[in-house]
């Protein structure tokens, strides 16, 4: 098992999911990997959450700790001898500070950008509405997820879409020279509300590319919001499986 990266909280998760062609993922799909979907939809999510109490190699550093993401991925699968491997593979990740960004580049190979962001997390108490929005801007306009919930958090039901967007503990990305980075992330399984209500503003074409219009101005197949938990990360590692 490699060793660990980076350990934090991965809190008040928003997740919106929505069907999209898979002709348009397929260029994006790390060497060794295919696209994994459930009921035979293929997926992409907009996902916000706060990280907390952020440690890399489990030294924390100083004004680094605490910070909002917000990222488009979609969901791919790997067989080895030890099984099949579910994971994430993210098109785009928004972070607010250029040192987050370019040390996720430089390990790991990832799409990430700085960008001012911002979050509002409204938590009722006694179940009532909650409420819990990201935005980050880009190029002077503001883009805006979030949504709403009530009630009780609960474990997702099992074969249920809320399993399958959560339930993937690896994360692939490609490099430049068509090799792929493979890295584990740990975490118990999360507690989930359904949305009552969700937003999701501003011109995701422009941010994420045209491919993305059709999906991303659909109305989602789905709105939760994960509990989160504490989460360790390990180092990546080059696949050497075969093409």
């Amino acid at each position: 098992m490699t060793r660990v990266f980076l350990t934090a909280q991965w809190r008040h998760l928003v997740m919106l999911n929505y069907a999209i062609d898979p002709h348009v993922l397929y260029p994006y799909v790390p060497r060794n990997t295919e696209l994994d979907t459930w009921n035979g939809t293929t997926y992409v999510s907009l996902v916000g959450f706060r990280f907390l109490d952020t440690r890399l190699k489990r030294i924390a550093i100083p004004f680094h700790r605490h910070f909002e993401e917000i990222n488009l991925r979609f969901y791919v699968r790997t067989e080895t001898p030890d099984g099949i491997r579910r994971g994430v593979v993210f098109i785009r990740e928004v972070v607010p500070r250029r040192a987050i960004a370019w040390i996720a580049r430089w390990v790991y190979g990832e799409n990430y950008v700085a960008c001012p962001v911002r979050s509002d997390i409204d938590l009722a108490d006694n179940g009532g509405a909650s409420r819990i929005t990201y935005d980050w801007k880009h190029e002077g306009s503001w883009l805006t997820i979030g949504a709403t919930f009530a009630g009780d958090a609960s474990l997702p039901v099992a074969g249920s879409e809320e399993e399958f967007i959560t339930e993937h503990y690896w994360g692939y990305s490609a490099l430049r020279d068509g090799r792929t980075v493979e890295y584990r992330v740990e975490h118990p399984q999360w507690r989930v509300w359904p949305g009552t209500g969700h937003v999701a503003r501003g011109d995701f074409a422009r941010f994420y590319g045209s491919a993305f219009a059709d999906a991303l101005s659909q109305q989602p197949t789905s709105s939760f919001i994960a509990q989160g938990s504490p989460v360790v990360v390990r180092e990546g590692a080059t696949m050497e499986r075969g093409v």
